[in-house]
């Protein structure tokens, strides 16, 4: 059973030790990750589960499946659970449509958003409204000032529609200036930080956790299994790939995040720390997160019930320092995905 833990030490915000990313929910063929969707009755079974394991805490985005995402997980947490028995986060950035003004964090566009996204989810407030990106991160999209986004999220938690701010990848000097800027004006700062990080790219512990660790900020990492390469899904290459997804179109994706000379040399020393403790490579590399200051709730991606109850079991291991040594051991520095407009 997945225990309750605080988000973030500057919030009182409780949420489950994993997070359910719902990237994959929705109207198969609808969205970039279409081809792997789940449709609702494919997804219930997994949302049902997940009230079985204690697992409270939800993320969605706007994006995903252009809408249809938050309409299926909406209606899911609607007939499973009570409003106050679950966290909920969506996100807001990335383009909707074609218009200039269907994406971005102008203030027309934030307000606009967000009242869709409470339709689509048949919710009247939604417990975090995440940043997908920062306000100049993000494709086709003019510089929108910072105050001008950080004044719209600030009026979109005063006016009930969410409770609380957090924010996802950037630089952390980025994270830093809107922070900055809240303080200042006495607006709404952000909680979270929903970061890339896992076992094979680890460049967040330069300076983003560092500064989320002074300023009790909590960690939810997205990505936390490298979109399968730590749990044996690409059998020691990208052309390996064993699953719908890894040998679908998202391979592109995977290919473009991840780089480095030595991914799956890490990939294999997970899975052996696996065999020895009796669990998956999914188990370790879930568990290796856990154990890192300020995260609190990885995000997790399944298909399958029993892809949930196995990630469940990392609450229940504690990796020895010997183990997560050999883990990071062959980790290299690499270029950070953000210079190159990736992450």
């Amino acid at each position: 059973m997945l225990k309750q833990v605080q988000l973030s030490p500057s919030a009182g915000l409780s949420v489950s030790q994993l997070c359910l990313g719902t990237m994959n929910f929705g109207i198969p063929g609808r969205g970039h990750q279409g081809d792997w969707t789940l449709d609702v009755d494919r997804a219930r079974p997994i949302f049902e589960s997940a009230k079985t394991l204690g697992l409270t805490y939800f993320d969605c985005a706007n994006i995903y499946g252009l809408g249809a995402s938050e309409e299926v997980v909406g209606q899911l947490l609607s007939e499973i659970y009570a409003r106050d028995e679950f966290v909920l986060t969506t996100k807001v950035a990335m383009p909707m449509g074609r218009s200039a003004t269907q994406g971005g964090l102008s203030r027309k566009h934030i307000l606009e958003s967000v009242e869709q996204s409470l339709e689509r989810l048949g919710l009247d407030y939604v417990d975090q409204l995440i940043i997908h990106r920062h306000p100049h991160a993000i494709p086709g999209q003019p510089r929108v000032p910072i105050e001008e986004t950080m004044e719209a999220l600030h009026d979109v938690v005063k006016a009930g529609m969410a409770l609380y701010l957090g924010a996802s990848s950037m630089f952390a000097w980025q994270f830093a200036d809107l922070q900055a800027v809240a303080k200042a004006n006495h607006w709404t700062p952000f909680i979270s930080m929903q970061n890339h990080y896992n076992l094979i790219y680890r460049e967040e512990e330069r300076e983003m956790i560092p500064y989320c660790r002074e300023h009790g900020i909590g960690l939810t990492p997205w990505s936390p299994l490298a979109r399968g390469i730590l749990t044996g899904a690409y059998q020691g290459s990208l052309e390996g790939g064993t699953t719908d997804r890894s040998k679908g179109a998202d391979k592109q994706r995977t290919a473009s995040l991840y780089r480095g000379d030595r991914d799956f040399e890490i990939a294999a020393r997970c899975a052996e720390v696996a065999e020895k403790l009796g669990v998956s490579s999914a188990i370790v590399a879930i568990a290796w997160l856990m154990g890192k200051p300020m995260v609190t709730a990885p995000v997790i991606g399944v298909s399958r019930v029993s892809q949930l109850e196995d990630l469940a079991r990392a609450a229940e291991i504690s990796l020895s320092d010997e183990d997560s040594d050999y883990l990071e051991a062959p980790y290299e520095p690499l270029e950070n995905l953000l210079s190159l407009g990736m992450s």
